[in-house]
């Protein structure tokens, strides 16, 4: 049995499923940080609220996340021990960055958001969301450094047989990363609006009392969804300008075997597109909250730029195969040199972990979600989520 396959079914799995809980926290928490600026601007009681509920879902989601990242990182050092060893000088470095941001600076930031209400000053607890904000984007640019590198690897020599770091500036100009991060980021954007818009329908198909709070989530979430569709599909179209220089056969279904997953992250892409132009219309004519049939069909496209995500990332990936690294290593050479039951065995076990992951997501934010809102006269401290009750 060949593990070559095995062992990319694997990695295509454990990231997959973290790329998706990825997107959904940049999304949630810059509507969260948006919102609770709005609030301490206004002090309208209202925004505050909006942004516990939001915040909420926001820190589920942040938590089931950060579990996902770990078990994707003992990949690296589990089945691909020959990338660390040709590659480990330059594609380490930017991956260590991100764990000290993402893990330490965001994390504590995060702590004491959710700890600070009603305890630190509204500016000071204000600016930690923005620092978890910061932080956030800032572990996503150097993953997206490292991933880049992969795609085109700048920045670096070969010296006796192993890649060797020249210019950490080089990294950061990338041509690879330029042009997909600003992408990724706009995916990010269009989930979280999706997912608001989402939740608020399916309030208002209930009948919701909260009429004036979820018309508040919608407005924001259809801005939110619009605004990251357009910039998604502008960005991803850009993308492909530079493909052709540093990746001239990568678009060529023929030969890389991207037809199928790049038709349809285009598809739902302009799919995308049709729904929030049609919902913003609908919106600011005071007609969305009234069309019953479009509401339905809103809970369901929550996970239209999910799809879209999948798909877009096959093809990054599919359309690099051969090659780990675009030139310098092949996938085939990197693997490390287990068997492949012992390979089958690990994607066994790191599957059924992620399916529970991602059920216990899905069941905790569906909850929450469905709960709605706090009441007005609910103490200033949030209800956190019991991990246990799952």
């Amino acid at each position: 049995m060949d593990p070559l396959p095995i062992a990319r079914l694997q990695f295509a799995t454990t990231t997959t499923f973290h790329f998706l809980f990825v997107l959904l926290t940049l999304g949630l928490v810059t509507v969260v940080a948006i919102t609770q600026t709005r609030a301490a601007i206004s002090g309208t009681p209202q925004l505050l609220r909006m942004t516990r509920f939001w915040g909420r879902l926001y820190v589920i989601n942040y938590a089931l996340g950060i579990t996902t990242g770990i078990v994707m990182e003992f990949q690296f050092g589990l089945t691909w021990t020959g990338l660390s060893a040709f590659a480990g000088d330059v594609f380490g470095a930017p991956l260590a960055i991100e764990t000290l941001v993402a893990f330490f600076l965001e994390s504590t930031f995060l702590g004491l958001w959710i700890f600070g209400w009603g305890r630190l000053n509204k500016w000071v607890h204000l600016a930690t969301i923005w620092l978890v904000t910061l932080t956030a984007y800032a572990s996503a640019l150097f993953i997206m450094v490292a991933n880049s590198f992969l795609q085109n690897p700048v920045g670096s020599h070969l010296e006796n047989g192993v890649l060797r770091l020249d210019d950490f500036g080089a990294l950061l100009t990338n041509p690879a990363l330029v042009a997909s991060l600003p992408h990724v980021l706009a995916a990010a954007l269009a989930t979280g609006g999706f997912f608001v818009v989402g939740v608020s329908a399916y309030h208002f198909i209930k009948r919701t009392p909260e009429v004036d709070f979820f018309r508040r989530s919608m407005r924001i979430g259809v801005v939110t969804a619009l605004a990251g569709s357009v910039l998604v599909i502008q960005q991803g179209f850009a993308q492909f300008g530079e493909l052709a220089k540093y990746q001239p056969d990568k678009l060529d279904g023929n030969s890389t075997g991207v037809a199928t997953p790049l038709g349809v992250m285009v598809t739902i892409g302009f799919v995308m597109l049709l729904c929030t132009v049609v919902g913003t219309v609908l919106l600011y004519r005071n007609w969305l909250m009234r069309a019953r049939p479009l509401l339905y069909l809103m809970v369901p496209a929550i996970a239209l730029p999910f799809g879209a995500a999948i798909g877009g990332w096959l093809v990054r990936e599919i359309g690099r195969q051969p090659w780990l690294v675009w030139g310098q290593l092949r996938t085939a050479d990197a693997i490390s040199g287990v068997s492949a039951g012992q390979i089958l065995f690990s994607f066994v076990a790191f599957g059924v972990l992620f399916a529970a992951l991602a059920v216990a997501d899905w069941v905790l934010l569906s909850r929450i979600a469905r709960r709605g809102p706090e009441p007005e006269e609910a103490p200033a401290e949030p209800e956190l989520p019991v991990l246990s009750g799952v």
